[in-house]
């Protein structure tokens, strides 16, 4: 007998069993750091959301509130992304965090009423898909993808307002909206979820709430968490129903108590007469204390009106809130996302405001960049004074680039097409965004000044040929004279 071979196996054993605690330490210190980023305090809002049936008001939107009251719009009131699959229209955006923070996305219904369709047809044979963007920072998100979620309900007609909150009890995400579809002999608007880890692949759908005593659908839902239990319950649920119907539950998918609804407060969902709302909209205010329930004034036009309660668990509790603004756009149907002082900044940075700018010619100083019957030319004496004034904003194309946003035209950029300039409606299209950036270098003709070279074509620069604005090389020093500018005030 060996005598060394016990050693040598307790040896083994410890070393693997200091190699796996290493491995488990580690992991541990990965999650954690994970979860603690997370979990950093909350210092800010975003909201998403559309803005009506206009040309381009179905795509998606974001505001920014410090105080979850008075809000500024982002992007200086133009789309932060568009749609280019399904309808190429997008409504009810919902965002949704991971919990630890590393992934965001965007869900949103696929429906455009300003293309035509009627809302008849939009029910009854309307896209039964969401439409679904994904980030890893909040500021850069992916194409947009379609995700079938209702097809294989029977009598589907649609796919309407999604939601999608984590659910810890699965370690999934539960994904819910509205679809129109027929059930014991009665068609109408039916809440409905599916389950999924990476908004990819969904599970079958199941139905979630219906209220089988009334022909009244229901369409729009969200549900809000109150990690405290605040009012007796974890989840708390707003839905127009005809009332605005507050519920609560210790289970996303378990069984949800009716709490109440607001008629007390004069506020309906069409049941109750009063004030007329939809889009019931959770926002909990960064105290920790208090929950905002953010209400689309449909009926009248007014947009969204905020309530607000310290305690969920009574709908007695809401009170009214007098001073809020709304910014410059409208705002329809939405979510709102607590950010951090990380997210903040990103968002910010990307989408902040800009000031307005006049972008002058270096061998014509007395003409300036402008948009004419969406040509882009330069002239002197601009009028209206708008055409020739634009914001100067991080490029559509990504790190280290700049776009030329219209600032009469905020959904609207300067972009090549076939070398000629032209302002055009942002389409959400990779090539827009390639077509519309370009790397800002010191002048050609005079390093204190900048020429703009093309992101997609670097051997080409904006110049003015005849006064208009065209993509060329640059091979002579009149070239250069005419590929210099400067922004001025």
């Amino acid at each position: 007998m060996n005598p060394t071979r016990p050693l040598r196996r307790t040896m083994t054993t410890t070393v693997a069993m200091l190699v796996a605690l290493a491995l488990l330490t580690a992991t541990w210190v990965v999650a954690t750091a994970q979860r603690a980023a997370a979990l950093d305090p909350f210092t800010g809002y975003l909201m998403a959301h559309f803005t009506g049936e206009s040309t381009n008001g179905e795509q998606i939107y974001l505001a920014h509130s410090t105080d979850g009251l008075n809000w500024s719009d982002l992007n200086n009131g133009a789309p932060v992304v568009v749609s280019t699959v399904g309808t190429r229209g997008v409504r009810d955006p919902a965002i949704v965090r991971s919990p630890q923070g590393d992934k965001y996305w965007i869900i949103a219904t696929d429906l455009r009423i300003a293309s035509g369709t009627s809302w008849s047809d939009a029910v009854s044979r309307g896209s039964k898909s969401l439409v679904v963007w994904e980030s890893t920072n909040l500021v850069d998100w992916s194409e947009p993808r379609l995700v079938d979620v209702a097809g294989g309900i029977p009598g589907a007609g649609n796919a309407w307002a999604p939601e999608a909150i984590y659910n810890p009890a699965t370690g999934d995400y539960v994904v819910y909206w509205a679809t129109s579809a027929p059930l014991n002999g009665v068609t109408k608007h039916r809440i409905y979820y599916s389950r999924t880890t990476d908004f990819r692949t969904f599970t079958t759908a199941q139905l979630y709430i219906d209220r089988p005593s009334s022909t009244q659908g229901i369409i729009d839902t969200q549900i809000v968490e109150s990690p405290t239990s605040v009012g007796g319950f974890r989840y708390y649920r707003a839905s127009a129903d005809g009332h605005i119907t507050i519920e609560g539950s210790n289970s996303i998918l378990g069984t949800w108590t009716t709490i109440g609804n607001l008629s007390h407060m004069g506020i309906s969902n069409g049941t109750g007469g009063g004030n007329v709302v939809e889009g019931p909209m959770w926002m909990p205010f960064n105290n920790g204390t208090s929950w905002g329930l953010w209400l689309d004034q449909y009926a009248t036009g007014r947009g969204y009106m905020p309530i607000r309660s310290t305690n969920l668990g009574s709908t007695q509790n809401f009170q009214t809130v007098s001073s809020y603004n709304l910014g410059g756009t409208k705002k329809r149907h939405g979510s709102i996302l607590q950010i951090t002082a990380a997210e903040q900044s990103r968002v910010l940075a990307r989408w902040g405001s800009t000031a307005a700018t006049r972008i002058q010619s270096y061998n014509f100083q007395d003409r300036y960049v402008r948009h004419a019957n969406y040509d882009v030319r330069i002239d002197p004496n601009v009028s209206p004074a708008q055409d020739g004034q634009w914001r100067i904003v991080p490029g559509l194309a990504g790190t280290g680039t700049v776009s030329f946003q219209s600032v009469n035209h905020p959904d609207h950029y300067m972009r090549h097409a076939g070398f000629d300039f032209v302002l055009a409606r942002y389409d959400g299209t990779s090539s827009f965004r390639a077509d519309a950036s370009f790397k800002a270098v010191a002048g050609l003709a005079e390093s204190s000044w900048t020429s703009y070279q093309s992101y997609n074509y670097p051997d080409r620069y904006i110049r003015h040929w005849g006064y208009e604005l065209r993509l060329d090389t640059i091979t002579n020093a009149t070239g250069r004279a005419d590929a210099t500018f400067r922004a001025v005030g």
